[in-house]
């Protein structure tokens, strides 16, 4: 295979790292994009560890910080990692369930020089929120909510769009506008990790989302600039793929919470690759010439129809985990884009998801649940489907 980009000499980046520090999380999220088999990886990176890659990706060029999880708070070193980031010249942006988020924490968070938490709910009702999360947590982070604003930091909600909470669309969007939200991201479930376990059950029908994207336009046209939302569709209502992650290895490093460096979230899961540790490689040969950042950089891996399709450069194939989770094989074009051979797996869930489904409480003793139970059940079952002679567990 070509490794188009492989000549370090011709790579800039990253310009934004995402680290994932731990996978230890109070939620356990249906749609969660962690890895499914997440409770059977290696141990975390140390503060050192952590503050050691930092400095290598700021000497690339790096220039925004993600801090990430599970649940980022769950570690009690996250305000030496935005101090220390900062002062590197990070923009430092915490992504966060707001649990664990108090006064004091903030307090240090705001003199470290954290530019921005974005914080998450999973609907604008207690009882859905709490029933995707499997926990009782809407009171606390609406406190949480109030503690951002008193602190001045910019409020950035994120909600995650599904099946089940698609429907309260204007509540949400009253709930942040009440919130004094400037930013609001309501983004589509994508169908990896955890949420392909569920997607039977999250997949919204067209119109659902047709009617979400009609409220989503009038509440624009009402707050005008006062607030800016985004609506991220699914992948599967698109007949072109997104340039995932704007090209493999051009602009994303992920670090995950034992050390991995992954040019995307769910990269790990590709067979025939090996990625590289941090523990084990410096940030620059892992970015510039480490087999797994370059096997699909630029288009010289491409098989056909990408290959000679005209509108390449501006999918580059798709993304290469979707291809993979779906047709069996990375290389192959996403099957998203109707130029795919394989796009009627795609239209064939489509069509799936104009059925009715049961309501919430009906689905709660099948639906999947992230926690470390499920995450090594799963682990197991795929140990068994690749033949592994040794127990996950």
């Amino acid at each position: 295979m070509q490794k188009a980009g492989s000549d370090s000499s011709k790579v800039t980046g990253p310009l934004w790292v995402n680290a994932e520090i731990t996978y230890k999380c109070p939620l356990h999220c249906v749609f969660c994009y962690n890895p499914v088999d997440y409770a059977t990886f290696g141990p975390e990176l140390t503060t050192e560890e952590w503050l050691k890659t930092f400095r290598e990706a700021r000497d690339l060029g790096a220039v925004q910080l993600g801090i990430s999880g599970g649940e980022p708070l769950m570690r009690d070193d996250v305000e030496i990692m935005v101090s220390e980031a900062s002062a590197m010249g990070y923009y430092v942006n915490l992504i966060t369930s707001g649990i664990g988020l108090t006064e004091k924490r903030i307090a240090a968070f705001k003199e470290g020089g954290l530019g921005q938490i974005q914080l998450s709910f999973q609907d604008s009702t207690k009882e859905l929120n709490d029933f995707l999360s499997s926990t009782r947590t809407f009171d606390l982070k609406s406190k949480v909510a109030k503690l951002i604003k008193q602190y001045e930091y910019p409020m950035v909600l994120n909600v995650v769009l599904h099946r089940l909470n698609i429907d309260h669309i204007q509540q949400i969007l009253e709930m942040a506008e009440a919130m004094g939200a400037e930013h609001v991201e309501l983004a589509n479930s994508q169908y990896y990790a955890w949420a392909m376990e569920n997607r039977k059950y999250l997949m919204p029908s067209r119109k659902q989302l047709e009617h979400a994207e009609e409220v989503t336009n009038r509440f624009r046209d009402r707050v005008g600039n006062k607030m800016k939302v985004y609506f991220v569709v699914p992948d599967y209502y698109s007949t072109r793929p997104k340039k995932c992650m704007n090209g493999w290895g051009v602009v994303f490093l992920n670090v995950a919470a034992d050390g991995l460096a992954l040019p995307c979230h769910e990269a790990r899961m590709l067979p025939g690759l090996e990625f590289p540790n941090v523990r084990d490689h410096d940030v620059r040969w892992i970015w510039q010439e480490s087999p797994g950042f370059t096997a699909y950089r630029g288009d010289g891996w491409m098989k056909e129809p990408c290959k000679s399709c005209p509108e390449k450069e501006n999918d580059l194939g798709g993304c290469r985990c979707q291809a993979f989770m779906l047709t069996g094989d990375a290389a192959n074009a996403d099957p998203v884009c109707d130029k795919s051979p394989y796009h009627h797996l795609i239209t064939e869930q489509v069509e799936l998801a104009q059925q009715p489904q049961p309501p919430a409480a009906e689905i709660k003793p099948i639906i999947l649940f992230r926690d470390d139970k499920n995450s090594r059940k799963l682990a197991d079952k795929e140990a068994a489907h690749r033949g592994d002679t040794t127990a996950v567990t």
